[in-house]
């Protein structure tokens, strides 16, 4: 009797925690159409093979390179792992997370987050965070993320945060249930409309200059990461003026390259270089670069990587090809379709046309 009664009760509480459970995946955004920046961590973990390049960092990143044009015009393999507002520490602790898989041979950060020393909000927490596989990694940044009104409970159970959604599910919601669709390309967000740049609002007067003590700390330990694992660092400002980097942050990161034998590339100062027209090449009035804009900036910087580190070619190896091949498809795929889109509606209407400012 006594065993039929156990068996009995862990039956309920399976069947209540697979209840649950299924609630939870209902009930947590799917990031598919709209705001698809909440999908871009989680895509990370559905790659088949290794990359020797990793993009780390905000909008900056996802927005502004094309890894598909790595690969095409360099045989590079690369990956951004981005995300919207992605604060220094959590880039620390996705680097942390992806050296669980693999270990690149170069890390690109972008040093726009600096300017941020403390968390800053729930929902873009959230987009950088529900993504990760649960690990130390993922554990510690909660911790480091959270803003005074969140808790750590409801990271470990997210059916606790989203529990109120019921009103808010769409078709979106059920039918990626138990699967999604891929928003990026190798991290990539692709965008082919095009709105010029016109101008920006001149840069607020600040009351002090520093970038703070604990943004520049993770990016020490970004730095000792990456030295403790034999890989090369390389801080970067993408070529993007707004959010305005400021001439006192720039000096600061100069100095920290020198005093940590680290490349610093201020793109901004380099566009006319890359060839990047901002009339062109920018989809939302100059904030990010559009697909060409993203092609012309990773060709510029691929001929960078393969000039100066021991990168491997990779588009004659018949399993690297294959894959690749896989994602250069859906890229043209996507490219054609949403240029389809502004031919018949002069806007875009398919996923992501909507996105946030990263």
């Amino acid at each position: 009797m006594k065993r039929k009664a156990f068996l009995s009760g862990l039956a309920v509480f399976l069947a209540l925690a697979a209840v649950l459970w299924l609630c939870q995946r209902l009930l947590m955004p799917k990031y598919q159409t709209g705001i698809v920046e909440g999908s871009m961590v989680e895509e990370y973990y559905r790659e088949e093979l290794p990359h020797e390049v990793l993009f780390i960092g905000d909008c900056e990143v996802y927005e502004n390179f094309s890894p598909i044009t790595l690969w095409e015009n360099y045989g590079v393999t690369s990956y951004i792992r981005g995300s919207a507002q992605q604060l220094v520490w959590q880039s620390y602790y996705l680097l942390e997370d992806a050296l669980r898989y693999e270990t690149p041979k170069v890390v690109v950060f972008n040093v726009l987050a600096l300017k941020y020393n403390s968390p800053q909000s729930e929902a873009y927490n959230r987009m950088s965070l529900d993504g990760m596989r649960w690990s130390a990694s993922k554990a510690a940044a909660i911790r480091a993320s959270m803003t005074e009104d969140e808790s750590f409970v409801d990271y470990v159970f997210p059916l606790l945060r989203y529990h109120a959604r019921w009103s808010e599910l769409t078709g979106d919601d059920f039918k990626h249930l138990f699967s999604k669709d891929l928003v990026t390309h190798a991290g990539y967000y692709m965008r082919v409309d095009v709105k010029p740049q016109t101008g920006f609002p001149p840069p607020m007067v600040l009351p002090d200059y520093t970038l703070g003590e604990n943004a520049m700390g993770y990016l020490d330990k970004i730095t000792a990461l990456c030295k403790e694992n034999g890989i090369a660092l390389i801080l970067i400002k993408a070529p993007t003026e707004y959010p305005h980097w400021y001439d006192e942050w720039d000096a600061q990161i100069v100095d920290y390259a020198e005093e940590n034998g680290l490349p610093y590339f201020n793109y901004i100062q380099l566009r006319d270089e890359i060839g990047l027209d901002m009339t062109t090449d920018t989809y939302d009035a100059g904030l990010h670069l559009n697909t060409q804009g993203a092609e012309k900036m990773a060709d510029y910087f691929g001929r960078y990587l393969t000039e100066t580190y021991d990168l491997t070619d990779y588009r004659n190896d018949e399993r690297y090809a294959a894959v690749w091949a896989e994602k250069v498809r859906y890229y043209n795929d996507m490219k054609e379709q949403q240029y389809a889109e502004l031919a018949e509606y002069g806007h875009l209407v398919s996923f992501g046309a909507n996105a946030i400012e990263g």
